[in-house]
């Protein structure tokens, strides 16, 4: 819940007047609210002179505290004046921010009333808390989303503070940053270490395509597996265990916000590439530009502007051909493609895609035609994606999938007892943990750390919410009547008789799609016996 309203409203309306005020209030939602809408929240409900606005309803992101930051940010940004006026697009009105994580009821009040859908629950009271607190310009979160936002934002502790109806203080933090650039990669390895089980032949399969690549045979590899089932794992696992200066390691990711976002993932690979971080000033990310340009041969003054453009970096000397898309999308195609055919000649090239299941489509049509070099060249695109997601070099007799499947009994046990001492967690909790997660590594390394702990067997047995953000986000993309046959199934239970489902959902043509649909994203599986079929919802749906 992110609650935002404009300081001193009330004296300032008495010196605009009511229409002026109007006019302004106008202008801050127009530029509040698109920076909302962008990172793919709701705005619910309005005051005078502030709005609540929800990131993870009515759709389910499993990323939807990052989503809530990026926008306070944003907001901050369009709205908060630093009084040097140097951006002129800027409204320099001050504004301020409180942020809450927590459940809510979204939908309306009543068939009868006529109302628009409307936020019941404690935590948009605590969201307009904090804003009431925040001081002019700043960005208050709660100690829950500070919590769910380690890794990724930097904040500084206000301290306990006491909200109007709260019986007891909450710990409050000020927002100073927050990144959307850090790669799953290493929000992997930073997380509760597990041990690292059940993947020895897919880390060896690997390492094979990786030697096939040293010696100039070029591969395109996708890992392809559901949420938590240990794709980032493993290719942190793949990154570790290589020698620092025997390759060129490039990473990137593709965010669930950044489909309609052109260039995005080639912009990180850049970054990457160049070594680039988000606390380089222009000068720095220019020079580093043309540092990574020259070390392989290529002319900054020539290939550097277009690359600078991407990044935002402004040119003095303003290109005229850079105001034309087309031609900044030929020019990019090219640089990046010798950037990479040219680097791979000094070390075999790695370029490791994260999330390409999110990739927007300009970033997607050159990893089409880079693909289109790889057979003769030492280079080693890997990729991380879902089901569902078809790569365009699939077709390449160079390329291929490796496809993560859950974890062994005995391999689950093992990541069970990595992550928490044996003794906390008595039998019967541990195999109903191995029972629920179905081989999924996070999952299983989620449901013992809440084991370890929770007070009683009742609430071990509860999904926690970094589980149950991630089966929802998923299954809320799902078309509605093929998202209704799924939670039908997963009411019945873990194997479902297809007799039974089709019995409760009805016989008519949308059961027989919806099925067909859930075995393409792996949602169920079919297991054919002898006296009949059976739908099994698979382990991303938790019942």
């Amino acid at each position: 819940m992110l609650c935002c309203d404009i300081v001193n409203s009330t004296p300032l309306t008495e010196r605009l007047g009511p229409e002026a005020m109007r006019d302004l209030v106008a202008a801050f939602l127009e530029a509040s609210l698109a920076e909302v809408h962008r990172y793919g929240g709701t705005a619910s409900q309005f005051t005078g002179d502030g709005f609540l606005a929800l990131f993870g309803a009515p759709l389910t992101y499993e990323d939807h505290v990052r989503r809530a930051l990026l926008a306070a940010v944003a907001i901050e940004g369009a709205l908060g004046g630093d009084g040097d006026g140097a951006n002129t697009d800027r409204l320099n009105l001050p504004v301020r921010i409180g942020i809450h994580t927590g459940p809510v009821v979204f939908g309306p009040i009543g068939d009868s009333l006529p109302m628009d859908r409307t936020v019941i629950g404690d935590t948009a009271n605590v969201a307009a808390g904090l804003q009431q607190l925040a001081e002019p310009g700043t960005i208050l979160l709660s100690d829950t989303t500070r919590l769910s936002a380690q890794g990724y934002a930097r904040v500084d502790p206000v301290g306990p503070v006491a909200l109007e109806g709260k019986a007891e203080p909450i710990l409050a933090y000020r927002l100073l940053g927050v990144s959307h650039r850090r790669s799953a990669l290493d929000e992997a390895t930073s997380a509760h270490k597990t041990i690292f089980a059940g993947r020895d032949n897919e880390l060896a399969v690997l390492n094979d395509l990786l030697r096939q690549v040293e010696n100039g045979q070029g591969q395109a590899i996708g890992v392809v597996g559901e949420p938590g089932i240990g794709k980032s794992r493993l290719l942190a696992e793949f990154h570790r265990q290589l020698a620092a200066e025997s390759v060129t390691w490039v990473e990137g990711r593709c965010l669930s916000y950044g489909t309609s976002m052109p260039y995005l993932l080639v912009i990180d690979l850049l970054r990457s590439n160049c070594g680039i971080v988000e606390t380089d000033a222009p000068d720095a990310i220019a020079a580093k530009v043309r540092s990574g340009l020259r070390e392989v041969g290529l002319d900054p003054e020539q290939d550097g502007p277009v690359l600078l453009h991407l990044l935002g970096i402004r040119d003095d000397a303003g290109s005229p051909a850079l105001s034309n898309p087309e031609v900044v999308k030929a020019k990019t195609f090219e640089v990046f493609r010798r950037l990479s055919m040219r680097g791979s000649k000094r070390r075999p090239l790695l370029l490791v895609l994260e999330d390409l299941h999110w990739v927007d489509k300009v970033s997607e049509e050159l990893l089409g035609i880079l693909t289109e070099d790889v057979s003769a060249a030492p280079i080693f695109l890997l990729a991380a994606y879902r089901p569902g997601y078809h790569p365009p070099w699939l077709d390449k007799s160079y390329a291929g999938q490796i496809p993560l499947n859950p974890l062994t009994r005995e391999d689950s046990l093992r990541v069970v007892r990595s992550v928490v001492r044996v003794e906390r967690i008595v039998d019967q909790v541990t195999e109903e943990i191995v029972a629920r997660a179905d081989g999924n590594p996070l999952f299983l390394e989620q449901l013992a750390l809440h084991a370890e702990e929770a007070a009683g067997l009742r609430s071990v047995l509860m999904v926690p919410n970094t589980i149950h953000d991630v089966v929802m986000a998923r299954t809320d993309r799902l078309p509605q009547e093929t998202k209704q046959v799924l939670q039908t199934a997963a009411v019945i239970g873990r194997e479902v008789p297809l007799r039974l489902l089709r019995a409760v959902c009805g016989e008519h043509a949308p059961l027989v799609s919806a099925l067909r649909e859930l075995r393409r994203l792996e949602f169920v599986y079919e297991r054919v016996e002898t006296e009949g079929t059976t739908t099994m919802p698979r382990r991303s749906c938790i019942s």
